[in-house]
């Protein structure tokens, strides 16, 4: 698998795709409202990416960009294999991957300056200590931090934080932590609960990671995230992360969508037995009245983008 994200306009998101997945998605492109995709690397990188666009009947323009204005550069290409092949070698990062085509300076305009914050130093940890929060959470991207950042010290008649200097500290802790994850070796405990997560969706049980922002919401929502062969639930919301990051275990809530405690406790002794096949340990005491906590739990989850 290449280590890549691919967004369409459609509003797709693809994950870690095949050579052969990315090259159908380059082929596909061309009709209205599916014209262009665009590549960023696993974990995302400030201006790092590679980009094309496309209009059935037409050329295709390609893009790629490696973190500062002067090296941006663009081609036109007149047929998709040979957008394929770039696009692949971008992804692989082989060397010489850019050979064979004619490349330009692209020349996006002059590059604003971004002003320091203009906060005092309570204010300046508590807005980092809460950016940081949700980047260890692992599961926001570097726009969705830039959002929080902007937005979090708002009150009604003054708007402190730009959406340059939020999107300025939310890359600088990004790659911080990008920096972080480059020294864990092997599977994290996220990624094996992951595993466990994704086997027991296999297995008829709808499983939802960092799941709305609380237990009713959760509860209110996660039906509609079932099949109808669904045969019950487990999720753990936004809130849970954080106590997670912070160290203190993950709490997961299940049941079954019978409503019967019966149906509940079976889908707490699956989830248990799904949690403890790859390797995490839970606290339960079989009661399906109680939620399930997994602990220990060193939460190291990696950055996507």
């Amino acid at each position: 698998m290449l280590e890549i994200m691919v967004k369409t306009e459609t509003g797709e998101r693809h994950l870690r795709v095949s050579a052969e997945e990315l090259a159908a998605l380059v082929r596909r492109i061309g009709g209205d409202g599916d014209r262009f995709l665009v590549m960023h690397p696993i974990p995302d990188r400030p201006d790092v990416f590679a980009q094309v666009w496309h209009e059935a009947g037409g050329d295709y323009t390609l893009e790629h960009r490696d973190g500062a204005p002067d090296r941006h550069f663009q081609v036109t290409v007149d047929g998709s294999e040979a957008v394929i092949e770039a696009m692949t070698g971008w992804a692989r990062q082989g060397a010489g991957w850019s050979t064979g085509l004619t490349w330009s300076p692209l020349d996006t305009g002059p590059t604003g300056e971004v002003l320091p914050l203009d906060l005092n130093e309570d204010e300046r940890e508590e807005l980092e200590e809460r950016v940081r929060e949700v980047l260890v959470g692992g599961y926001a991207d570097r726009a969705e931090l830039a959002e929080l950042a902007e937005d979090y010290l708002v009150t009604a008649d003054r708007r402190p934080v730009s959406r340059e200097q939020a999107a300025a500290l939310a890359d600088r802790m990004w790659l911080a932590r990008v920096a972080e994850q480059a020294e864990w070796q092997g599977e994290t405990d996220p990624e094996r609960l992951t595993r466990a997560f994704t086997a027991l969706q296999e297995a008829g049980i709808a499983a939802r990671e960092n799941f709305t922002c609380c237990r009713s919401c959760g509860q209110a929502e996660i039906g509609d995230e079932a099949g109808t062969d669904a045969r019950g639930f487990v999720y753990f919301h936004s809130q849970c992360t954080d106590s997670a990051a912070a160290g203190h275990g993950l709490t997961l809530f299940y049941g079954g969508f019978d409503g019967s405690s019966e149906t509940t406790a079976a889908i707490g002794h699956e989830v248990a037995k799904a949690l403890e096949s790859v390797g995490l340990q839970t606290d339960w005491n079989r009661d399906p009245g109680q939620a399930i906590t997994v602990t220990p739990l060193e939460w190291r989850r990696r950055l996507l983008g």
